[in-house]
């Protein structure tokens, strides 16, 4: 699996490492922003495969880089929307509706819920790991249900 990169976005540093240090040993590469225009700025540089971002930022705002971000990869990349201070459906559904992100929670937040989300959002975008049996094994296998398939043998 090729490494992943996650931009976090929080103008709080404790919170910044804390979801820094939920994702980082999961082969992720993680990019850090306490501002907006920083966040856009390494957005542009890094091309993340998902930003996580506080919707109160200082200098461009959650919500405007959101939509700003969404608007410029027609919605390519995921972009998880996390505050303390937007609370309800009203503010959820325009951030999912209106300005292009793909999660909101609100704080605080289940971290096992929001882990989830990330990495079901960064699945998409993974190459699956899985052992997958060597093609002569495929080819026998069928091979055998094609045999017990054929015409049936007749009775004397």
């Amino acid at each position: 699996m090729a490494e992943k990169k996650l931009l976090i976005v929080d103008y709080d540093v404790k919170s910044l490492d804390f979801l820094s240090n939920l994702f980082a040993p999961h082969k992720i590469k993680i990019i850090k922003a306490t501002d907006g225009q920083e966040a856009y700025e390494k957005y542009r540089a890094e091309k993340p495969d998902l930003i996580l971002l506080e919707a109160m930022l200082p200098k461009l705002h959650g919500f405007d880089l959101t939509q700003k971000i969404h608007n410029e990869t027609k919605g390519s990349i995921p972009i998880v929307i996390v505050t303390g201070l937007y609370k309800g459906p009203q503010y959820r559904n325009e951030a999912l509706r209106s300005f292009g992100a793909s999660e909101y929670f609100e704080k605080p937040y289940n971290k096992d819920d929001l882990f989830n989300a990330v990495m079901n959002l960064l699945h998409d975008e993974i190459d699956i790991d899985a052992d997958l049996p060597d093609p002569e094994t495929v080819i026998n296998i069928l091979s055998q249900m094609t045999k017990k398939t054929a015409a049936p043998e007749k009775q004397t």
